[in-house]
């Protein structure tokens, strides 16, 4: 169950209001980049990471990554337009014999737990990916009127990792490349594909850090787990 891992960081990070990419932000102590790098660095089934940084950021990444003594990064590469296309330049660094990860690098609170529980579901399945379940009701709207109100019990709020074997990962972006489709997540490039995802329940503090209310929830969660120490 060995995994290569790819950290789109290339992001601007504009919801976040701070002036500069959220990856570099100081999160008690530590760039935020690093706590979420430090998950893989120090899970034994992680193999190799490729980090996928802006393009004038990519020697600042390299430069904070040595800082930190971080070893298992490969490569830093440049990222491309949107997210999809930044993924799919970490991708290409990689090679048909790994399981491939897809985690956002705004996303530091994964635990090494559910990792190895989606590794086991990605080996036997093919394709997996962490979620929770909706704890809100959850409605369908246009135009600002509600048009139905869905079963709560068959929605699920996915997270990443996003795991798959690797030539199903590469083809659905190949093919996403060659039909000009752009999806949501990268599940959604290999659901069109006909391929089954299975989902491995995750946990609420697998939060992405987007706005700077998740800010004061990430050190919330930070706290909640020096105390359970």
């Amino acid at each position: 169950m060995k995994y290569a891992v790819v950290i789109p960081a290339a992001g601007q990070g504009k919801r976040m209001q701070a002036g500069r990419n959220k990856q570099f932000l100081i999160l008690e102590k530590k760039p935020l980049i690093i706590h979420t790098v430090s998950i893989f660095e120090n899970d034994p089934l992680c193999e190799r990471i490729i980090i996928v940084a802006n393009d004038n950021e990519v020697n600042a990444m390299k430069k904070l990554l040595k800082e930190w003594k971080i070893n298992k990064v490969e490569a830093v590469v440049q990222g491309g337009k949107e997210r999809q296309d930044s993924v799919f330049e970490g991708l290409k660094q990689l090679d048909a014999s790994n399981l491939v990860f897809i985690h956002d690098g705004a996303r530091p609170f994964v635990t090494q737990e559910q990792i190895h529980r989606l590794a086991g579901k990605t080996t036997a399945e093919g394709a997996a990916v962490l979620g929770v379940r909706m704890k809100d009701t959850v409605k369908k709207v246009k135009d600002g009127l509600v048009l139905e109100t869905i079963e709560r019990s068959s929605v699920w709020s996915v997270q990443t990792p996003q795991a798959f074997q690797f030539h199903i990962i590469y083809d659905a972006y190949k093919k996403a490349q060659i039909d000009g489709y752009a999806g949501t997540d990268d599940t959604s490039l290999v659901e069109r594909m006909g391929i089954p995802i299975h989902i491995v329940e995750g946990s609420y503090d697998n939060i992405k850090l987007t706005t700077p209310e998740d800010m004061v929830v990430a050190r919330a969660i930070l706290n909640k787990r020096k105390e359970g120490q």
